[in-house]
């Protein structure tokens, strides 16, 4: 009789371990669109630094520099947080672009536009964060739910302050 439940067992406990590795999977990928969102933000952001023109200049040049030295940060530790998940992280433009929810900007060389993106841009990137931040409580991750909670609070007020000077100018 326990010959006859053993193989039941394992068997329950392949397609157990089977769903477990696909739900894993379709984590991972929520994860990987973060990541390549933020590489696709990130050199929107250096294109904003780079083609800023007009009386904003000087305060904007340094504000998307600062953004993108942050989002250069953010990057490397959602990679990492996949690597210790034991998946692979995206590596390539072409996946970046094809994974990420945001997408490559015209040059942008007005303020109010370059600023409008970043509020934009970090608003569709908190939606992401926050579905993850979902997931990561089911999955148990610890990691990914502390990094998920300190990217949305971050986000939360920067967004909040480009709110108030994209209301200051109009």
């Amino acid at each position: 009789m326990i010959i006859l439940i053993e193989p039941l067992d394992l068997h329950l406990k392949t397609i157990k371990q089977q769903l477990i590795m696909k739900l894993t999977h379709s984590y991972v990928a929520k994860i990987n669109q973060l990541l390549a969102s933020y590489e696709i933000h990130y050199q929107n952001l250096r294109s904003l630094h780079w083609n800023i023109k007009g009386e904003k200049f000087f305060e904007l040049h340094v504000k998307y520099e600062e953004l993108y030295t942050r989002t250069q940060v953010i990057i490397d530790e959602i990679a990492e947080r996949i690597l210790t998940l034991n998946e692979t992280p995206l590596s390539k433009f072409s996946d970046y672009l094809i994974h990420s929810i945001i997408a490559e900007n015209d040059i942008i060389s007005d303020g109010n536009r370059g600023i409008e993106y970043v509020f934009t841009a970090q608003k569709q990137l908190l939606i992401v964060e926050r579905e993850i931040l979902k997931l990561s409580e089911t999955h148990q991750d610890e990691g990914s739910s502390a990094l998920m909670s300190d990217l949305i609070r971050e986000k939360e007020k920067t967004n909040w302050m480009f709110s108030s000077w994209l209301h200051q100018i109009e």
